[in-house]
């Protein structure tokens, strides 16, 4: 229960504390502390601001002997960054989680009976559900796939879905990662770095545990195996050492305790895919891939590519080796479509979405389009294909200049673009500069799926806008994350 004595807005450590119309993880609009909130609040209380620093440069250290890392590619001057990190957690209760865990499992397993007609049968286009001429001009969508059977009807195994909460308190889904969805790495190191940077906070919470992604992760992939395989061979297939998520590979490969490979690692033969060891060949079962599908076989898509195998898309076909995620699966999480996933789900399901979408306005059409390009100074505008915080457009935060430009990209390519409502994302606790602070946060709860079962392990991935009064809180952009605890 409260106590007189609890810390309040104004005063230490929160004096530089604001409340906004954004809904505040920590408190209540009156001011007081949200109950799961008590605890921590005492905590910083206990803490001098030296203290507090000190912890956040252990933290900040343990990230960089550890050479967690990202890449920003627009970066010439140097691409190599420490991932930020902010000290203080990001708090779910029971409540919140379970309505968070039931909407993801609900969304996933639509997602996938979607992608499982949309490449067979195609019932929701002939019943006129989804446009059709949305669907083909999708650039992720792949013909190859048509008719092809994927094991367990698990086309997107490992998904990533962002999340934000709304002023009223409610989740939302802000998009839908279900190709090459990274971040799990950075989930766990958090939550390592939590432990020991602030420990006895940590004891002091029933704080459920994640450390166990890595052994679901491996009984997922295990599970997709060809069924002539019982002991399978699993392999992680990554771009190599300049890729962004280099790190995660390498890490989530120790985790499983399985073999990380790039393309020159593996090859084809007989329509199977062989791994190169020292004792000789060695037969692959399932590949983990962290490649996009242009660069995964040169003799079916991009023949330029390095990256990939010759052959893997005819072994793939043939049924000798599985590959999580499946090619194609980025058709379901283009931009357009996901505001068609409220309908998809009602007809694969029967059943209304548990977490609903953000309003979004097509840009391919014509009424929309003229919508979004007479508001474009109170909208986000983003292009339906990218991720990371490219070429998009935050209305209240742009330039005219910005805005022309966007304007003359969206009638060049209508089908390219949609656009959102500016969201007030939820504010959360950050120690910034040796001060508490709010910052804007969302949230990527990772899903596994093998075809009849959906893992979720309680927690996610909160990213947060370190820039005072940023929405922007993708690494590449400047932005950090958090460890997220989901208590008993």
């Amino acid at each position: 229960m409260p106590e007189a004595t609890d810390p309040v807005i104004g005063q230490p450590p929160f004096e530089n504390y604001t409340l906004t119309n954004a809904y505040d993880e920590m408190f209540a609009p009156d001011g007081s502390i949200r109950p799961a909130y008590i605890e921590l609040a005492r905590r910083l209380c206990s803490l001098s601001p030296d203290e507090l620093q000190q912890r956040q440069r252990y933290a900040d250290l343990t990230f960089l002997n550890q050479g967690i890392t990202f890449t920003v590619y627009s970066n010439e001057a140097g691409v190599e960054r420490i991932f930020p990190y902010d000290l203080l957690p990001r708090i779910l209760t029971t409540t919140e989680w379970q309505q968070i865990e039931s909407g993801l499992h609900q969304r996933i397993v639509a997602l996938n009976e979607f992608l499982r007609d949309l490449y067979h049968n195609e019932y929701i286009l002939r019943d006129g559900i989804i446009p059709r001429h949305l669907v083909y001009s999708c650039r992720h969508y792949r013909r190859e796939m048509r008719g092809l059977t994927v094991p367990r009807g698990a086309y997107t195994a490992i998904v990533g879905t962002d999340l934000v909460r709304l002023p009223d308190g409610q989740f939302v889904v802000l998009e839908d990662n279900l190709r090459v969805p990274s971040g799990v790495s950075y989930m766990l190191t958090n939550r390592t770095v939590m432990k020991r940077a602030l420990p006895l906070l940590f004891s002091a919470y029933g704080v459920r545990p994640i450390d166990h992604y890595g052994q679901v992760l491996l009984a997922t992939l295990r599970a997709l195996a060809p069924a002539h395989r019982p002991e399978p061979t699993i392999v992680l297939l990554t771009p190599g050492v300049f890729n962004s998520a280099y790190f995660e590979h390498t890490f989530l490969a120790r985790q499983m305790g399985i073999e990380l490979v790039e393309g020159r690692d593996l090859l084809a033969h007989n329509n199977i895919i062989y791994m190169r060891t020292t004792k000789g060949l060695r037969r692959v079962d399932v590949i983990y891939r962290r490649i996009d599908d242009d660069f995964l076989d040169p003799m079916t898509f991009r023949p330029d590519s390095v990256l990939g195998v010759p052959g893997l898309f005819n072994a793939y076909r043939a049924g000798n080796v599985v590959l999580a995620n499946a090619i194609g699966t980025g058709v379901a999480d283009d931009k357009a479509i996901y505001s068609y996933v409220p309908a998809i789900i009602r007809y694969y399901l029967g059943e209304d979405p548990i977490l609903p979408n953000v309003p979004t306005y097509l840009c391919d059409r014509p009424d929309e389009r003229a919508y979004v390009l007479e508001h474009l100074d109170e909208l986000v505008v983003k292009a339906v294909g990218e991720s990371g915080g490219y070429d998009m457009l935050i209305g209240p935060h742009s330039t005219r200049e910005e805005q022309a430009q966007f304007a003359e990209r969206i009638r060049a390519n209508p089908r390219n673009y949609i656009a959102q409502p500016t969201l007030q994302l939820s504010r959360a606790p950050c120690f910034v500069n040796g001060v508490i602070e709010p910052r804007h946060v969302d949230l990527r709860p990772f899903v596994l799926f093998d075809g009849e079962r959906t893992t979720i392990v309680p927690g996610g991935l909160t990213r947060v806008a370190l820039r005072r009064g940023s929405l922007v809180v993708n690494s590449s952009q400047g932005g950090g994350s958090k460890d997220t605890w989901v208590l008993y």
